[in-house]
C-alpha cells in the first residue's frame, strides 16, 4: 500500500513525489490579473472599453503609454507637458542672445586646486627603458642545429646560391625585389645588391595609348539593316555621343539580321529607353550570340528585362551588363535574375556582379550544367562522325573558336 504525502511531510523547497515511483511534479500556478486568468481577456473589446473612459482618465492612461509607439505622433510621444500659455512668437535671434547672455554672466565654477606656473600636478609620466639593438638583436637569434652536412654546404655557399635558395623557399622578406625576380628568372644577381641592398626605382616601360575606335556608326548602320553577310562583329565601345536615334536604327535593323553575332556596346551611353529598344530587338533575332553592354546607364529593372529578353530566341551564349548606374542591384532583383537564368539552357557566361552568395551560387552552378551539356553533345557528336562547331573551354564560360 503506497503511502500519500502531505504538505506537512514535504520540505518546503522540494517538489511533490510519491512513492511508487521517482518522478517529480512541481505545481505552478497560472498567471493572474485582477484575480482572472489572463486568457480571459483575450476576447475584452478594447475600443468599447476605452468608450467609457473619461477624457481625464485617457490623459492619464496616455502618459503610460510607451513613448517609442512609432503609431503615435511626435507631439505625444513625451511625457512632459507644459500647460503654460505661449508667451509670443518665437524670435530666434532674440532666444540666441538671451542663452549666450546667460552663459557669460554665470560665473565658471572655482578650481579646487589653482593654477601655478612650475608646479606639477599627480604623477609624472617616466617612458619605459628601451632596450638597445644590440639586446634586441641577441634575442632575437635562434639557435638551429642543421647537422653538419647541411652546416658544412651552407658555409660554403655563394650569396647568389643562398638567395636562390631563400626565393626557392619562399622567404620574401630574406630579400629585396629585384633578388627575388632575378631568382624566378634563373639570371645573375644585381651588382651591387647584397642582403642590405635597396631596390631602386625602375623607369616604366612606356606603352603607346589606345587608339580611338574610328568605327563609322552609319556605315555600320547600314550594314546591319541591309543583313551584309561580311558583318559578324559589331563593335561601337567608347564611341561618344551617340543619339538615341542612332541606337534605335540599329536595334530596327538587328531584328531582321541574320549574320551579326558579337555586339559590343561598352561606354556608349546606353539608357533605359535605348535598352528597353534592344531587349525588343534581341527576342526577334535568333544569330547573336555574344552581347555587350557594360558600363553604361541601364537601370537594375531594365537589366532583369534584357535578360528576360534572352529566354525568347535562346541565342545568347554571352552576356556581359555590369558596372551600370547602380552598382548594388538588391536581393529582389538578384533572385529573379537567378530564376530567369536558370530557365536559359543556352546562356555560358553572364557577366554581372551578384552580391548575395545563393544568386551568385546558383547562376555558377547553372552555367556549369549548360556548358557541360553543350561538351557531351559536341563530343558525341565527334564520335559519330557529324559535323559540329569546335568549342573551347575558358575560365568562366564556353567559348566558339575559329
Amino acid at each position: 500500500m503506497s503511502r500519500r504525502y502531505s504538505v506537512v511531510d514535504q520540505e518546503p523547497w522540494k517538489p511533490f513525489q510519491t512513492s511508487s515511483s521517482t518522478k517529480t511534479t512541481t505545481m505552478t500556478t497560472a498567471a493572474k490579473l485582477y484575480g482572472k486568468d489572463l486568457s480571459e481577456y483575450d476576447d475584452v473589446d478594447v475600443d468599447e472599453l476605452l468608450a467609457q473612459l473619461t477624457p481625464e482618465e485617457i490623459n492619464l492612461l496616455a502618459k503610460e503609454v510607451d513613448p517609442d509607439d512609432s503609431f503615435m505622433p511626435p507631439s505625444q510621444r513625451c511625457s512632459y507637458e507644459c500647460d503654460k500659455s505661449p508667451t509670443g512668437p518665437l524670435n530666434r535671434k532674440k532666444l540666441i542672445e538671451h542663452i549666450n547672455k546667460q552663459a557669460l554672466e554665470t560665473p565658471d565654477k572655482p578650481e579646487l586646486k589653482p593654477f601655478v606656473p612650475g608646479v606639477i600636478r599627480g604623477k609624472k609620466w617616466i617612458p619605459p627603458p628601451q632596450e638597445t639593438a644590440k639586446e634586441k638583436e641577441a634575442e632575437e637569434q635562434i639557435a638551429i642545429d642543421l647537422g653538419e652536412e647541411y652546416e658544412q654546404a651552407l658555409s660554403n655557399a655563394t650569396q647568389e646560391e643562398i638567395i636562390d635558395l631563400a626565393a626557392i623557399l619562399g622567404f620574401h622578406s630574406m630579400m629585396n625585389q629585384d633578388q627575388y625576380h632575378a631568382s624566378l628568372l634563373n639570371a645573375g644577381q644585381p651588382v651591387g645588391l647584397g642582403w642590405d641592398g635597396v631596390t631602386k626605382a625602375s623607369q616604366p616601360k612606356p606603352y603607346p595609348m589606345e587608339p580611338p575606335n574610328d568605327t563609322d556608326v552609319d556605315a555600320t548602320i547600314k550594314q546591319v539593316r541591309e543583313d551584309d553577310a561580311s558583318l559578324t562583329d559589331l563593335n561601337w565601345n567608347n564611341i561618344k555621343n551617340i543619339s538615341d536615334e542612332k541606337f534605335v536604327q540599329l536595334f530596327e535593323g538587328l531584328e531582321i539580321n541574320t549574320h551579326l553575332e558579337s555586339l559590343s556596346l561598352t561606354n556608349v551611353g546606353l539608357t533605359d529607353k535605348t535598352a528597353q529598344r534592344l531587349a525588343e530587338a534581341l527576342e526577334k533575332n535568333s544569330t547573336l550570340r555574344v552581347l555587350n553592354v557594360e558600363t553604361n546607364f541601364i537601370s537594375p529593372s531594365v537589366i532583369v528585362r534584357l535578360i528576360r529578353a534572352l529566354l525568347k530566341t535562346k541565342s545568347i551564349e554571352e552576356f556581359r551588363c555590369s558596372n551600370q548606374r547602380s552598382q548594388v542591384l538588391g536581393n529582389k532583383i538578384e533572385m529573379e535574375i537567378t530564376q530567369l537564368v536558370e530557365q536559359n539552357p543556352t546562356l555560358l557566361r553572364l557577366g554581372l556582379h551578384l552580391e548575395f552568395n545563393d544568386a551568385r551560387h546558383r547562376v555558377a552552378a547553372h552555367l556549369q550544367r549548360n556548358i557541360d551539356r553543350i561538351c557531351r553533345v559536341q563530343r558525341a557528336k565527334l564520335e559519330a562522325g557529324e559535323p559540329s562547331k569546335n568549342f573551347a573551354i575558358p575560365v568562366g564560360g564556353l567559348r566558339e573558336t575559329t
